[in-house]
């Protein structure tokens, strides 16, 4: 009973926090909310990370009562091999679409597909 007692202290000890990590600083931040439903914000801290955000009230169908939230933003980052990771995107009523040098993109459409599109785009169909 008192090995288990002894093994329990023991895990307790090694999962606490090791060193003195200093927590990373907030060095700016903004935010504004407007009554008409926009929005911004930005902060950036002490370790480069900075992020921005801003958004607005859209109607997004066809009936007036068809109204979202509309952002767009970016944030970016310094990853553990020193690149600094940046990403762009948007939030709309087309969704969430992000872009980055980082991110993978799809390989080219092949010659007779574009053509196939172009054909079926001439003839109405598309």
């Amino acid at each position: 009973m008192k090995l288990i007692v002894a093994l329990a202290f023991l895990a307790v000890a090694l999962a606490a926090p090791q060193g003195d990590k200093k927590p990373i600083e907030i060095i700016s931040s903004n935010s504004e909310m407007n009554a008409d439903g926009s929005y911004s914000f930005a902060f950036e801290s002490e370790d480069g990370t900075k992020v921005e955000e801003s958004g607005s009230q859209k109607q997004v169908g066809p009936k007036p009562e068809d109204i979202g939230t509309v952002s767009r933003g970016s944030y970016s980052y310094t990853s553990p091999d020193g690149v600094v990771i940046t990403v762009n995107w948007t939030a709309d009523e087309n969704g969430f679409q992000a872009t980055g040098d980082h991110l993978p993109t799809p390989p080219p459409m092949p010659e007779h597909v574009v053509k196939m599109l172009a054909d079926l785009k001439a003839a109405g169909l598309l």
